[in-house]
């Protein structure tokens, strides 16, 4: 099958039914996008479909024919997007194994409220879990990276 993975087409040899999250990883070597708890509760896996934010653990590459799928790795390959020069000036990853989730899930916040309150930042990044327990530092970097825009 064809799938589109950050403006590229690829031939994907794989089951109908195999998640997005393998196929990613480890047909096409993404491996930015993580694999936290396989059951999208997390976040870990989140990647843009269309511009929204899904979680690729649970998403079949079966339905994502025609579709444009975004990664962590496609969202600024040099680094230069908003939110990942905020993470970095509000120092928010520790261990960084949920941070290409999160940002992705910020990302897609961004897209739909460009300049959100603490309130919509909290419920938008609700269920993207990090152990290490950077949120207040999460929610500081969305918020400076949507004065940037």
């Amino acid at each position: 099958m064809k799938l589109t993975v950050n403006g590229t087409v690829h031939d994907v040899d794989a089951s109908p039914d195999t998640p997005l999250l393998w196929v990613l990883r480890d047909h096409l070597g993404l491996t930015g996008t993580k694999y936290g708890c396989g059951e999208a509760l997390c976040g870990a896996c989140t990647v843009h479909v269309d511009g929204r934010a899904v979680r690729s653990c649970v998403l079949p590459v079966e339905r994502l024919q025609g579709r444009a799928v975004t990664t962590i790795e496609g969202l600024s390959p040099d680094g230069s997007h908003p939110l990942q020069q905020a993470w970095a000036r509000h120092a928010v990853p520790q261990c960084g194994y949920c941070q290409a989730g999160q940002i992705m899930t910020a990302a897609a916040l961004l897209e739909e409220v460009p300049h959100p309150s603490e309130a919509q930042v909290d419920r938008s990044m609700a269920t993207n879990i990090c152990r290490c327990g950077t949120y207040l530092r999460i929610r500081a970097a969305i918020l400076d990276a949507a004065g940037e825009s």
